[in-house]
């Protein structure tokens, strides 16, 4: 896209790649290495920061809907509910330090979807979570997806508003929410009035979850980078528990969520055309003049708005169940 900016400079410029990618499906190591795979490509694009689809780490839970994932008490739903565990990633032990190490050296800051097991809750129930990791490789914020959708409620647990937060990035500052997060007008506004001007939208895949894009570029006057994940029949390991089962149904075809990925300007326009069917890093140049000037006659949070009428209360204290106090 070429843009027509008059007042923008070099340090309005930021580079950013979008990482649509399939995972091992349930295989916390190997998505771990096509994850690492796809941030060194995107550094050889000299990325600046990357972002992956909704819990990409270590795989969506596609085997509710199609495994009777509502029967209480099932053997099926316990063991493969079991399995997801074993393989979520838990911060606490150090999952994710390789991805932090590589943002540190390669000065590139990551927006990583991933089913989390914290130990702040118990260690035994997991999170659709969105881990911010900024370019010297700190882990700014985990955001826990605030409803899980539909029957996701069935493997994910309600997070809470602890990572309702934005981080500087150059000339920019950056915020996210997981997939139909981005349909709550309170948690978008939470990140505008955080300062966010780049929004980054999280999906499991599926082309029509990111037709969205466009109104919340709009809408925040912001860029938008919406990125969703990819599955194909061949990406389940031949080993899946009840691998036959989650198949069933699905006839010939081979994809089950086809992308969608795109990013998108503060006007609306497209900057990458949504990505359909193909895994790919993909980077382009987005420049902060241009939210700069769409400011000039929308600021949902700034000159556009009525805090003496209307104004939002966040609670960002991480909830948990217990505190204990040792002394």
């Amino acid at each position: 896209m070429s843009l027509s900016i008059n007042n923008s400079s070099k340090k309005d410029q930021l580079n950013v790649a979008v990482a649509q990618i399939a995972p091992v499906w349930l295989n916390r190591e190997a998505t771990l290495a096509k994850v690492s795979d796809a941030i060194s490509d995107a550094a050889a694009q000299n990325a600046q920061l990357i972002g992956f689809g909704e819990t990409v780490l270590p795989g969506y839970p596609f085997w509710i809907e199609r495994t009777d994932g509502a029967r209480f008490n099932d053997p099926v739903q316990k063991d493969l509910h079991a399995h997801y565990l074993d393989q979520a990633v838990v911060i606490e032990r150090g999952d994710l330090d390789t991805v932090c190490a590589q943002a540190r050296d390669h000065g590139m800051a990551i927006y990583l979807g991933i089913y989390e097991r914290p130990m702040d809750r118990g260690g035994h129930s997991g999170f659709c979570s969105l881990a911010y990791i900024d370019e010297n490789g700190a882990i700014g914020s985990v955001h826990r997806k605030l409803m899980p959708t539909y029957e996701e409620r069935l493997t994910w647990s309600p997070g809470d508003g602890n990572g309702l937060r934005t981080h500087p990035l150059g000339a920019f500052r950056v915020g996210g929410l997981n997939c139909w997060e981005n349909w709550m007008p309170l948690a978008r506004t939470a990140l505008y009035a955080d300062g966010e001007d780049f929004h980054f939208a999280c999906w499991p895949g599926g082309e029509r979850n990111t037709r969205i894009s466009p109104f919340l570029a709009q809408e925040g006057r912001s860029y938008v980078m919406s990125v969703s994940g990819l599955m194909r029949v061949s990406d389940f390991p031949d080993d899946t528990p009840y691998l036959e089962q989650i198949l069933a149904g699905n006839g010939q075809a081979d994809m089950l969520t086809n992308g969608g990925s795109c990013l998108v300007a503060p006007d609306g326009s497209y900057v990458i055309e949504p990505i359909v069917g193909i895994e790919v890093v993909k980077t382009a140049t987005i420049d902060h003049a241009m939210v700069r000037q769409e400011r000039q006659n929308f600021d949902p949070v700034g000159h556009y708005s009525r805090p003496d009428i209307l104004k939002l209360e966040v609670d960002r204290r991480r909830q948990t169940a217990a505190r204990f106090r040792d002394e």
